[in-house]
């Protein structure tokens, strides 16, 4: 099934989108994050999807504003593609090949939960910044709680998919970095989620003999294709993403984990460091950046312009006098 969170008449509901795009509103929770609490996993969402297409049909997906499929509890954002390290890692810190640790275990950082967007959706130029990237990324959500998971049973606590653009300041990003600390402000004004949560028995038909999903990923700026790449390429499968998150703590309904940016141009700033100079150029208002996942959907943003930075004080330089 295809959940689907829209506004329409300015109201906002939730929805199973049927394969021609007919919505079957939900009749409660007001949101779909709300639904994930209230039930437990897939087969509960199913059923709750299943009552909502035996009632009335309602309007069609283009009459109405999609809106992002949820509002995450958390947003862990792996780093999952080999290729896509070797190019950024040339791009952002200037140096070549992938860390020995990388190899170790799925890295991820968290992003802002509070900075959701949806399809369709205009998106701010972050204040400061004049390198704006896209990174096309694949995301699980959870349905379940669970802790210290095994990757067998992560399976089941994973109800979803959704495609995610991880909008990256990469001046902003570049500069922090070199602290040791982050990213925090190149990755903190915009996520794009959409257009909606897939649950996971609809992807099974493309899972391989791994575990993986071979789906087929394309990005495209102003209607130009810039990279092209199947998720299969991942290191990790996401049941193994869920365990590694789950491990010494909690991983909760709501909680969304992307896949990390494919390779291949799945964002510009690996081609920027295969290549040794800014082609194709950062984003700049006025370009829309569509990305599409088969078997879930595509995702168009247009990028506008954001607000000036609030001036900050340069650091002090203390005494470092003592009590």
């Amino acid at each position: 099934m295809r959940f689907a969170t829209y506004e329409h008449r300015h109201r906002t509901r939730v929805a199973v989108v049927e394969t021609d795009g007919t919505l079957h509103q939900l009749p409660t929770p007001a949101s779909l994050t709300d639904l994930l609490r209230s039930t437990d996993g897939l087969p509960a969402l199913l059923d709750a999807g299943t009552t909502a297409l035996d009632g009335p049909p309602g309007p069609h997906v283009s009459q109405v504003r999609l809106l992002p499929p949820l509002q995450p509890t958390s947003v862990r954002d792996f780093v999952t593609f080999e290729e896509h390290v070797e190019g950024v890692r040339r791009s952002i810190d200037g140096v070549g090949g992938v860390p020995e640790q990388w190899y170790a275990a799925p890295t991820f950082y968290f992003t802002n939960p509070h900075a959701i967007y949806g399809p369709g959706d205009d998106i701010p130029m972050p204040p400061g910044s004049t390198v704006l990237d896209y990174e096309l990324e694949v995301a699980a959500v959870i349905g379940r709680e669970g802790q210290d998971l095994t990757p067998e049973r992560a399976r089941d606590h994973i109800v979803g998919y959704t495609v995610l653009n991880d909008w990256s300041a990469r001046d902003l990003q570049s500069a922090e970095m070199k602290v040791g600390l982050g990213p925090c402000k190149g990755k903190d004004t915009a996520t794009t989620l959409g257009p909606y949560l897939v649950t996971a028995d609809e992807l099974d038909p493309y899972r391989d003999g791994e575990g993986f999903l071979r789906l087929a990923l394309t990005a495209e700026v102003n209607g130009q294709v810039i990279g092209k790449d199947l998720l299969s390429n991942m290191s990790w499968t996401f049941e193994e993403m869920v365990a590694h998150a789950s491990r010494g703590t909690r991983v909760v309904p709501g909680d969304v984990l992307g896949s990390g940016t494919c390779g291949n141009g799945g964002c510009l700033a690996e081609l920027w460091g295969l290549r040794g100079e800014q082609t194709p150029a950062p984003l700049k208002p006025g370009d829309t950046v569509t990305l599409t996942v088969e078997g879930i959907g595509s995702v168009s943003n247009t990028v506008v312009t954001g607000t000036a930075p609030v001036p900050l004080a340069a650091a002090r330089r203390r005494s470092r006098e003592r009590p």
